[in-house]
């Protein structure tokens, strides 16, 4: 009887301590399970590095494909837009040079239609070449009954005469600051009389045999007189530049030409005075 009474309480010691140190095990268990472990934790923030890493890259090559994208297509516009330009100052000029050669184009027949001359409109196509001699040929010759020495003129001025025999389709002319021409000439306001002349320098035209006692002034208009029976009379030939006294009884005269003669592109050539009878033909046609 004794015995077995000393073996209850043991029993009973073991069996509260087992159930307590389950107890502790079940707290600790719980309290340690939403924890992760060390290792855990390292390997999820270097992965967290990595994935942010790899963000931060893919977010950069998007962004510099689409900005590569947009230049792309900014230079395509660019060019579409230079082309698109390069085409429209293409026909601006175009609609420049029609308008210009519709304006000299109403200059001359203005000039026709004032003259009283018989005339034909020519397109200048070449320009001499020669080195001591100034000519110009144009698109007229004997069969639009031009003939040698028909003046030529323009809106602005005398031109020059036809030089020599006339080609078929084709024509040359001396112009006016070719230091071998000469055209009768007058002042203008006093009527005072002299010959032009070509010189050395193409953009200069001389006027001699004027007397020391004429009045002639720089700006006097000068014009043809018709005296040497290639140019008709009254047709502007330049403005003075200067008067100077020459070593014998005549003035020295400059004179600027009225015509750009680099720049001609349309002339009128006399073919006859109105109502006179047509030139005969260097040849039948």
């Amino acid at each position: 009887m004794v015995g077995n009474v000393d073996r209850r309480p043991r029993t009973s010691y073991l069996l509260l301590a087992v159930v307590v140190g389950h107890l502790i095990l079940i707290s600790a268990q719980v309290r340690a399970g939403p924890r992760n472990s060390v290792l855990e934790q390292v390997a999820f923030g270097a992965f967290a590095e990595v994935q942010h890493a790899l963000t931060v890259a893919w977010q950069s090559v998007a962004g510099t494909w689409s900005e590569y994208v947009a230049l792309r297509d900014l230079h395509a516009r660019n060019d579409a837009l230079a082309t698109e330009v390069a085409e429209l100052k293409l026909r601006l000029q175009s609609q420049r040079a029609l308008a210009r050669r519709a304006g000299s184009l109403q200059a001359l027949l203005d000039l026709r239609s004032d003259a009283d001359l018989a005339t034909i409109s020519a397109r200048v196509i070449a320009s001499g070449v020669a080195p001591y001699t100034r000519t110009l040929t144009f698109d007229r010759g004997r069969a639009d009954g031009v003939s040698a020495d028909a003046a030529v003129i323009a809106p602005d001025g005398v031109v020059g005469r036809v030089l020599g025999n006339p080609a078929r389709a084709a024509s040359q002319v001396q112009l006016l600051n070719d230091r071998n021409a000469a055209a009768g000439a007058r002042v203008e306001r006093t009527r005072a009389a002299g010959i032009v002349r070509g010189t050395d320098d193409e953009s200069v035209l001389t006027m001699e045999y004027v007397s020391t006692t004429e009045d002639v002034r720089v700006g006097d208009r000068i014009v043809t007189s018709g005296i040497d029976g290639i140019y008709p009379p009254g047709y502007v030939i330049g403005d003075v530049s200067a008067v100077r006294l020459g070593s014998d009884l005549h003035l020295q005269i400059s004179v600027d030409p009225a015509v750009d003669f680099a720049r001609l592109e349309e002339v009128l050539v006399v073919v006859r005075a109105r109502g006179a009878p047509p030139a005969v033909m260097a040849e039948n046609e």
